[in-house]
């Protein structure tokens, strides 16, 4: 039974859940690294149901102004990584560290990089049936300068909660808590 199949995680966390072993027990005894993952699983299990533990087939591609409100909530609240996921329905907690570290390094633009490795242009695959390459389809200088600005734009607004946030923490959670409580119902459903 491969590791992260649906019904695999379902066994180890039903293991869990009837108190037969704990996590670190569960963790040497189907020889998974940490047992930390298992404690993912059984949060993910006990808030999205099944469904949560499925390998999801199309990674989810976010905006960058989501992950900003998700980094946001995190520093705002100091919600785990963990809490932050099930928060916002995400199912990866190793994900927001990761976007974490790339504002860190690079700000709010660092976000807006797709990961993985670009698709195959249109003029590798002509070249690689023989035709004549077609004209690429580039960005013109205001287009990537609207895109631009649009990310300072999203990085300032961020900083600007965070500068709000961090003058007064109270007031801003009181204010902003309607609007977080609804999303995460929404969310839930």
């Amino acid at each position: 039974m491969a590791k992260d199949s649906e019904s695999f995680k379902l066994m180890v966390v039903g293991e869990y859940l009837n108190g037969q072993l704990g996590c670190k027990l569960l963790a040497r005894k189907y020889d998974i690294k940490s047992h930390k993952q298992i404690l993912n699983w059984v949060d993910v299990y006990k808030e999205h149901g099944v469904s949560g533990l499925s390998r999801k087939k199309n990674k989810e591609v976010y905006s960058v102004q989501f992950k900003l409100d998700v980094l946001s909530f995190m520093k705002r609240t100091g919600a785990s990584l963990t809490e932050t996921a099930l928060h916002f329905g995400l199912t990866n907690p190793p994900m927001i560290s990761s976007w974490n570290n790339k504002f860190l390094e690079g700000g709010a633009k660092a976000l807006d990089n797709p990961i993985g490795r670009p698709a195959m242009s249109d003029k590798s695959k002509n070249v690689k049936k023989g035709k004549q390459p077609a004209q690429q389809n580039e960005m013109t200088r205001e287009q990537k300068l609207e895109q631009e600005n649009e990310l300072l734009r999203l990085e300032v607004a961020y900083l600007k909660k965070l500068r709000a946030f961090q003058m007064d923490p109270e007031g801003y959670l009181e204010k902003h808590k309607q609007r977080y409580h609804l999303n995460s119902k929404k969310t839930s459903n």
